[in-house]
């Protein structure tokens, strides 16, 4: 018998049917009923399925520190002399200030880094003196499960210096393991010159230790052998030379039987320079194109280029050809005359910057004398006009002690054909006080001995660089291969000595205005930033 049951109305409902399931309304789409819990530090309400240790995301920064256990201070060692950073344990690198290789060195020398993930990492400004170098780094780190913090801190380091072995060594006497005898037997000091031009463009000596200047050329020193091996390849393909090596031994361990050598590499480059007059062995004249046995050299570089300046015929003398049949300079730079050109015409064709010309001049001490002159041909029929000075080399009544010359003059089919005046390269008259030049080039530091030149081979060094400089200005394609820089330091000071002299300067200008130097254009010249400096405008 069912029971049933009185409402409060005074409706009565079966009790099968009050004990009937009700049926709920279905929650919103996108809406979670998660448990809510409270913080256990701060008491801000917190999702507790996902909050871990019952904090909050505030409260897990502010007690939980994933930068625990990493340095905040550490010490940097760089070489004051090579300006090397140490990289422990023994490896010097190279890094400039506040570049990608410093930062990645400062990075490997903190302890603790490598359990945290780096996000970011960069540099803050210090004092160039401070001798203190900070880094802002910033790590991320999975605090609790589910729960990933990031936090960013400064790091400060101390630069310490420590001289790194290289440097240590090139302090100390004998310590080279092998040097680079450079030798020419010439009578001047052109060729080294360039030569020296050369390896500094191309910074071939950043490896030497100690360069010594000796008679007949330098002594490149080098702690490795390895590095002398390097300078005399790149010296074989920038000029003609002969290599021979050699070795000593120096001591030697009977019970490892490991020995340690020093090597000696003598490198002598061909005794033939620029503007020299050449005689050449009439076999080998014949077999290099059959030119004409006497030739002037115009150019040195990985080989001998000669020109006939009757034919403006060219030939090569490649370096294992020269040293199968060696031969030297008929004459050099310091024997040329000054001629004077009385009249020039044009006659053949041109080649490159030679154009064929016929010339009559005359000796420059005959003038007001007598009236003797001579008929040459010459290959610089584009830059000489008549009344231009000339230097060219006097073959006529000149004795040569010289057995290819003598081969010349007794032939039949060449002894006719020697001519009386060679031209070599016009003359630009300068004055006895050489003005101020807008350019300058580099020196390397050489070690000149314990004893100072004497006064007469320093002024023969004045006079070749000098020289040097001159054949700089006048050739186009020679300086070419040269790094010119702005004398700006030296311009300035000059301007400012002409202000104080009252006008000095500009009647400089006007006496230099008859000179007919070729100039040099500013955009051929190079900045030499390891000598600008910052200067206050008041």
């Amino acid at each position: 018998m069912a029971m049933e049951i009185e409402p409060g109305n005074g409706a009565s409902l079966p009790l099968d049917e009050y004990n009937a399931p009700v049926s709920m309304q279905p929650l919103p789409v996108g809406q979670k009923s998660g448990a809510t819990i409270l913080c256990c530090n701060c008491g801000a309400p917190i999702d507790g399925t996902t909050s871990a240790g019952a904090l909050c995301y505030d409260c897990i920064k502010l007690t939980i520190d994933i930068s625990e256990g990493i340095q905040r201070e550490a010490t940097l060692h760089i070489c004051r002399d090579c300006e090397r950073w140490l990289q422990p344990p023994a490896h010097w690198l190279v890094a400039a200030p506040e570049s990608r290789e410093l930062l990645a060195l400062c990075l490997r020398k903190l302890r603790g880094l490598s359990k945290v993930r780096i996000i970011d990492a960069s540099f803050i400004w210090t004092e160039p003196h401070s001798r203190r170098i900070k880094v802002k780094i910033t790590i991320q780190q999975e605090a609790f499960q589910g729960t990933i913090l990031q936090q960013t801190f400064e790091v400060e380091y101390v630069v310490a210096y420590h001289q790194c072995p290289d440097c240590a060594k090139s302090f100390t006497a004998n310590t080279w393991r092998a040097v680079v005898q450079l030798r020419q037997k010439v009578p001047h000091k052109r060729t080294f010159l360039y030569l020296e031009q050369l390896i500094l463009k191309h910074s071939a000596h950043k490896d030497t230790i100690n360069i010594k200047e000796v008679k007949d050329g330098l002594d490149f020193f080098y702690a490795q052998r390895n590095q002398a091996e390097k300078f005399v390849d790149f010296l074989s393909s920038v000029a003609p030379v002969r290599t021979k090596k050699s070795q000593e031994l120096i001591s030697m361990d009977i019970h490892t039987s490991t020995k340690s050598y020093k090597f000696s590499f003598s490198v002598e480059l061909v005794p033939v320079c620029k503007d020299d007059l050449v005689a050449l062995p009439i076999k080998l004249a014949k077999s290099i194109g059959n030119i004409s046995p006497l030739t002037l050299c115009y150019r040195v570089g990985t080989s001998i280029n000669l020109l006939d300046p009757n034919t403006l015929q060219t030939a090569d003398v490649s370096t294992p050809i020269y040293w199968r049949s060696p031969f030297t300079s008929l004459a050099d730079v310091q024997e040329l005359v000054q001629f004077v050109v009385m009249d020039i015409e044009p006659i053949g064709p041109t080649k490159g910057r030679f154009l064929l010309a016929e010339a009559t001049v005359a000796r420059a001490s005959d003038l007001g004398v007598n009236d003797k002159t001579y008929f040459t041909r010459t290959h610089l029929g584009q830059i000489l006009h008549p009344g231009d000075q000339v230097l060219g080399y006097h073959l006529t009544g000149t004795n040569f002690n010289n057995p290819q010359f003598e081969a010349l003059e007794d032939s039949n089919s060449y002894a006719s054909s020697i001519p009386d005046v060679m031209l070599v390269k016009k003359y630009y008259e300068r004055k006895k006080k050489s003005k101020t030049r807008a350019w300058r080039v580099k020196r390397m530091a050489k070690d000149e001995g314990e004893m100072l030149p004497r006064k007469q081979d320093q002024e023969r060094m004045e006079r070749d660089f000098e020289m040097f400089l001159r054949d700089v200005e006048e050739d186009t394609e020679y300086r070419s291969t040269v790094a010119l820089y702005k004398a700006q330091e030296k311009a300035r000071a000059d301007k400012m000595e002409g202000v104080q002299a009252g006008g000095e300067v500009a009647e400089m200008e006007e006496d230099s205005e008859g000179e007919d130097v070729p100039p040099i254009n500013m955009e051929e010249l190079l900045d030499d930033f390891g000598e600008l400096q910052v200067e206050d405008e008041q």
